[in-house]
């Protein structure tokens, strides 16, 4: 059968089974200055086995303590500067500034095909402030690559906001935020070699995740005491789409230390700085049940293997599950508890 050449357009947005030829568009004069940086490869480093799975006190604009290409993956919530109690009172050109050097020695520890996922709300409203363009740009700048983002919808449960401008009129409306981005980036390649790891994501996880938007309850500040805690769900998430098993996570802006949570519950390692005192010992606080758990030995059968590859399916980790994900069977579940 004679194999035609697929149609001229972008190959993103189209049923699996339509082939595309996005050459044309890729080449086009749209792309001309947007090539990717070259990267020289350099060979992986292991961090010192004394910082696995720990919290450093300390700016993340010096990570002194990690080497050159040893992180994989790098999620953080950056805080937002609104005059919250962890924050000083920074001018937006200071801010960005600490956002520039805390992303420059991010992109120095990371692999070649390391990525970056940084979570982060627009400001004000008079004027509104873009933080995410901001911040696009200095990743730009900083010679990562973007490869796109989330909308994270926080649907009912964003704080209600009765900061309406003019009620009822086209005066002065104002639009009130329910949600938030999730910049995602890469160091050199867009593609990181598996090697012999193993991945973690099952088939419906990465069906549903791989979707542009993301519907996420948002979490209790008073609940995890700090006042600007993402939920959990958020880089588990992101752990399982952008890491291999093993891999070190890090988290420039640990806070109360739900990053690390996550990747306990992924098998992977963690290392997260704060300059909070106060929020180093929740960290360790929050992590330190996790830390203490038994190694899991499901020994399962072939086919529930995928799905128990799920670790929301562990009630004993007391963790919410994700109801639109299926779960392991409960044969897999007594034989954790055994």
């Amino acid at each position: 059968m004679k194999k035609h050449k697929g149609t001229e357009t972008s190959s993103f947005g189209t049923n699996g089974r339509i082939n595309h030829d996005s050459s044309k568009f890729y080449n086009s004069r749209l792309y001309k200055d947007k090539k990717e940086d070259i990267i020289v490869i350099q060979p992986e480093n292991e961090i010192p086995k004394e910082l696995e799975n720990k919290f450093i006190l300390g700016s993340a604009e010096n990570m002194k303590e990690l080497p050159d290409n040893s992180v994989h993956l790098m999620i953080t919530s950056p805080p937002y500067n609104v005059s919250k109690e962890y924050d000083e009172d920074l001018s937006l050109e200071e801010y960005l500034t600490l956002l520039k050097n805390s992303f420059k020695e991010t992109f120095r520890v990371l692999v070649n095909g390391g990525r970056a996922c940084i979570n982060v709300a627009n400001l004000g409203r008079k004027p509104y402030i873009p933080l995410s363009d901001y911040i696009s740009k200095i990743m730009y700048e900083t010679g990562f690559n973007m490869r796109g983002e989330i909308i994270w919808n926080k649907a009912a449960s964003a704080s209600p906001s009765t900061a309406w401008g003019s009620w009822l009129s086209a005066a002065n409306p104002i639009l009130r935020d329910i949600h938030e981005y999730i910049l995602i980036f890469s160091k050199g390649d867009y593609k990181r070699e598996k090697g012999e790891k193993d991945n973690s994501i099952t088939k419906e996880q990465f069906m549903e995740w791989t979707k542009s938007i993301w519907t996420i309850n948002a979490e209790s500040a008073r609940r995890i005491g700090h006042p600007a805690p993402f939920p959990e769900e958020l880089p588990f998430r992101l752990i399982q789409l952008y890491s291999f098993v093993g891999d070190v996570i890090l988290d420039p802006f640990m806070g109360s230390g739900t990053t690390a949570i996550a990747a306990i519950r992924s098998d992977r390692k963690f290392i997260g700085y704060d300059i909070s005192k106060e929020y180093i010992k929740l960290a360790e606080k929050r992590t330190q049940p996790y830390l203490q758990q038994i190694v899991i030995n499901f020994n399962l059968s072939k086919e529930n293997k995928e799905k128990a590859n799920n670790i929301n399916s562990i009630p004993a980790l007391g963790i919410k599950p994700d109801s639109s994900i299926p779960l392991g069977t409960a044969e897999d579940t007594n034989n954790y508890n055994a």
